[in-house]
């Protein structure tokens, strides 16, 4: 089997109307793939069911039906999506469970064509659809075999994210805070299937924090397709900064991560706020994906080179203790050894802390494919390769020179000894970067303590709780 990211026994869970239901309208497992934005969808759907009367088993064996809330944004991302509603499909066809749902961005990507493609599933849900879930798990556990497919208009009011089961530990949670993107990057589908940007109002992600605090949340990761763009179509200008005053001020909350910010609408206000806040952390998910010119022009990425050095260097001299995590695509078309070797002088150049690189894939109805220039597959990966072995060696010696410092560690998870704990630093954000090893006793998730980082081992630090800590 696959190791398949199945949902079960979450942390916190809606309370159940039982006058309106009464008894358990039928069993059911979820799978989520893809990225945090998937996961706050995937958590809302969860919470409809479970106010609707389903049950969430954590095995799709002997499970009434299952549902795969699916990624579609890149090639490898859908044949991994297609192999999962495979694997569900066996589970049907051996008896195992008795349907087979699939939801979100790859049936959104692909349309009716995916029934055709695999025929055995039962239902399928556009990205949008997500509100009517319960509604095709009740046509499913009622055995209707027509209307198969769901979808619905690109949403032009912010989707409301409350009354979700989560399924992160209880102690952080993704708050996404608009949905979709007006860019025009050419290499990239999310518009096609996430639609034009559409903010949350303030109040409404005011709202849902202090549901999530009250939940235990102690940390919340800020999502959205492009987060320096929030407020611009609700507001008329750029209103991050006003939100993060709003947010700071949610009692229960210690920290407040943020993801997935487009250099461009990066104000001056907005570098003011995370360098003076001591709640916004001073960790900053930039993606970048070129440095060279020429080559974010063909991306339609509306920066050049000169632009994007000098906000890496404001934000390197305005915010003490920045950690800079951003993603690099090579291998573009049309992009020369010289460009790529620009791109990685400035990788060694600027020492990103942390740094993800992915090979250009050939998106169909992405305007890249009309380019010229394509490069062979073994180019790209050639350059794949060749850029995190530069990122790998300084990331290494960023790790190295935390080495006697005093950190806050936010406890994630025990380990399997009872006297080493997985913890993160601001500098770790969740599933994408490295994390600590704390050795101490009687620690529990959602603690935060001092540790002292005594250790580097590649990406990850061993720490033990500092002096102040133990007394």
């Amino acid at each position: 089997m696959l190791d398949l990211p199945i949902i079960g026994d979450p942390p916190s869970e809606p309370e159940m109307n039982e006058d309106a239901v009464g008894y358990s309208k039928g069993t059911y497992a979820f799978i989520s793939l893809g990225c945090p934005k998937n996961l706050v969808d995937s958590e809302r759907m969860l919470g409809s069911l479970s106010l609707d009367g389903y049950s969430l088993v954590s095995n799709p064996e002997g499970a009434d039906f299952v549902i795969v809330n699916t990624c579609g944004f890149i090639d490898e991302s859908r044949k991994e999506s297609k192999a999962v509603i495979q694997e569900m499909i066996d589970l049907k066809t051996g008896g195992k469970t008795k349907g087979v749902i699939v939801a979100g961005c790859l049936p959104e990507r692909v349309g009716g064509s995916l029934l055709e493609e695999m025929p055995e599933i039962d239902h399928i849900v556009g990205v949008f659809g997500r509100e009517e879930i319960t509604r095709v798990a009740d046509r499913l556990v009622g055995g209707q075999k027509e209307q198969r497919e769901l979808f619905r208009p690109a949403a032009v009011r912010a989707l409301d994210d409350r009354a979700r089961l989560r399924i992160t530990p209880q102690h952080y949670a993704y708050l996404k805070i608009s949905e979709g993107c007006d860019r025009t990057c050419t290499f990239c589908s999310i518009p096609s299937m996430r639609g034009k940007h559409v903010t949350k109002p303030i109040e409404m992600v005011i709202e849902e924090a202090k549901e999530l605090a009250a939940d235990g949340v102690r940390e919340l990761i800020l999502v959205a397709q492009d987060t320096t763009y929030y407020g611009m179509d609700y507001y008329g200008e750029v209103r991050l900064v006003q939100l993060l005053d709003e947010l700071e001020k949610v009692e229960g909350i210690d920290w407040l991560r943020l993801m997935y910010l487009y250099p461009v609408n990066f104000t001056d206000e907005l570098i003011d706020k995370i360098a003076g806040s001591t709640k916004v952390i001073p960790y900053l998910d930039m993606p970048l994906q070129h440095i060279n010119s020429k080559v974010l022009k063909r991306m339609q990425r509306r920066v050049n080179r000169e632009k994007t050095v000098e906000l890496v260097e404001k934000l390197r001299d305005r915010i003490p203790n920045l950690v800079l995590r951003t993603t690099f695509i090579v291998g573009f078309p049309g992009e020369t050894e010289e460009q790529f070797e620009e791109l990685r002088e400035f990788v060694k150049e600027t020492h990103f802390e942390r740094m993800g690189v992915f090979p250009y894939s050939i998106e169909p109805g992405t305007p890249a494919v009309k380019l010229d220039e394509h490069l062979p597959d073994e180019v790209k990966e050639r350059r794949q390769q060749s850029l995190m072995e530069t990122q790998q060696e300084l990331a290494f010696a960023w790790g190295q020179s935390m080495v006697d410092y005093e950190l806050d560690c936010m406890i994630d998870s025990p380990t399997d000894d009872p006297n080493v704990w997985i913890g993160r630093t601001y500098a770790d954000a969740p599933e994408i970067d490295g994390v600590v090893y704390i050795q101490g006793e009687n620690l529990e998730p959602g603690q935060m303590i001092p540790v002292i980082i005594i250790e580097a081992r590649e990406y990850d630090l061993i720490a033990v709780p500092s002096e102040s800590e133990e007394e």
